[in-house]
């Protein structure tokens, strides 16, 4: 048996992907998985390539760095209480990833009177903030001015 190959089992243990990805936050990178057939980038990272199917994806490394397209202030049903909590002002908007996909992220440090200042000017750069949730590191953007 080819040494390098994993059981059905192992392969489609959620772990493989879950495990790898938080590990990767807490130590201040970015996993996601390329397809190996059509180069896609899967972010957050999944087995399988969902823009073609194709089975074999590879761990990749990404920069974290990329452009808002654009964003909404939260209501309170979607608003982060871990982050109001601790009197954080953020958005959620649309970062496209460089070299990778478009995401739907928290972007810190943007109040009303920031929001108007943005107005017009978008896309502009973020870059990634590896946040400590306490438990768990989780991955939020922050202006990259």
């Amino acid at each position: 048996m080819d040494q390098n190959r994993i059981s059905t089992e192992e392969f489609w243990n959620p772990e493989h992907v879950v495990e790898k990805f938080w590990n990767g936050l807490k130590e201040g990178k970015i996993y996601a998985k390329k397809c190996k057939e059509c180069g896609a980038i899967e972010f957050p990272p999944h087995h399988a390539c969902n823009a073609c199917g194709y089975h074999e994806t590879e761990w990749t490394e990404l920069t974290g760095k990329g452009e808002l397209i654009t964003f909404v202030f939260t209501g309170a049903l979607n608003a982060r209480l871990e982050l109001e909590d601790k009197g954080e002002k953020y958005v959620c908007g649309e970062v496209k990833l460089d070299g990778g996909p478009a995401i739907n992220a928290v972007i810190l440090g943007i109040n009303k009177k920031k929001a108007r200042e943005l107005d017009g000017k978008l896309p502009v750069r973020v870059r990634p903030v590896f946040y400590d949730m306490g438990r768990y590191t989780t991955l939020f953007f922050e202006l990259d001015e």
